[in-house]
């Protein structure tokens, strides 16, 4: 049961969705009014159409996407060191804190209020208070592409619908570099978007990165319908002195003990899986 406020992503778009529907169920009126029946009838549908998208984007902002993560997070065992790029208000973040025991979760973000409404540090600290592991929880104010942490500090990184924020594809790039940079050899990262997904991919194989693959993460995650479904990259960090890091389906050498993470996935579709 969540305790915290969690609010709504990107707001002005939901509304919009809303409005649009409002504005057709207008039109309906006005074309029988005038006796326009096939017009009426043709708004009618639109409006039903853009209502049932609204109500696949509310779904996915308000239940859906916490029903995904949660299963996404349930390979935590606990003692791992946990980095959630751009957290805003902490839906993943706390989702994640409550799964540890020794270890802790660390949030960044610039706090905007543009892509979620109410994010702020200031409530970001409250739901942590509120879902009681405020504890476990450490809040930066940082910039994704230049994060403030040493190089392989975090077992386990986690995105949700934040990297695509940067207005650049360079912007973006470093970012995903920068995530690189500060996981721990054999450290897991789960990025979940609904653009530039490939593009994440590209930049970690260009690091030398082959245990990596993307996933749709199904209709709990659509923001509006199919056409706005979401993508899930998995990517695990090769290890280091001679250990060879778990394959995201599970294959090969086992990953070292510090941080290590359960293989199992949330039952999802490949969507590409690279070379």
């Amino acid at each position: 049961m969540r305790r915290g406020s969690y609010g709504f992503d990107a707001p002005w778009a939901l509304a919009g969705l809303f409005f649009g529907a409002v504005v057709q169920l207008a039109l309906v009126a006005v074309s029988f009014a005038f006796d326009v029946p096939a017009a009426g009838i043709a708004f009618l549908l639109g409006a039903l159409y853009t209502l049932a998208s609204a109500g696949s984007y509310l779904y996915t902002t308000r239940r859906g996407k916490f029903a995904v993560w949660g299963e996404e997070l349930g390979r935590i065992e606990g003692d791992e060191q946990v980095l959630d790029l751009g957290c805003g208000r902490g839906m993943v973040l706390l989702l994640a804190a409550r799964r540890l025991r020794g270890g802790r979760a660390t949030g960044i973000d610039l706090w905007s209020g543009k892509d979620q409404s109410g994010n702020a540090e200031s409530v970001t600290r409250a739901n942590a208070e509120a879902e009681g592991v405020s504890d476990r929880v450490n809040l930066v104010t940082g910039d994704m592409r230049e994060l403030p942490f040493e190089d392989g500090r975090f077992d386990l990184i986690v995105s949700s619908l934040a990297i695509h924020n940067i207005p650049t594809a360079e912007g973006r790039d470093q970012a995903v570099k920068e995530a690189h940079r500060v996981l721990r050899p054999g450290g897991l990262m789960l990025i979940a978007d609904f653009r530039h997904t490939s593009c994440y991919e590209d930049v970690l194989r260009g690091l030398g990165v082959v245990d990596v693959r993307r996933r749709d993460l199904g209709w709990r995650f659509w923001y509006g319908g199919p056409w706005f479904k979401s993508e899930m990259l998995e990517a695990r960090k090769p290890g280091s002195n001679g250990v060879e890091a778990r394959s995201a389906d599970g294959e090969g050498a086992a990953v070292p003990k510090v941080g290590r993470l359960h293989q199992d996935a949330a039952p999802v579709k490949d969507v590409g899986d690279g070379a």
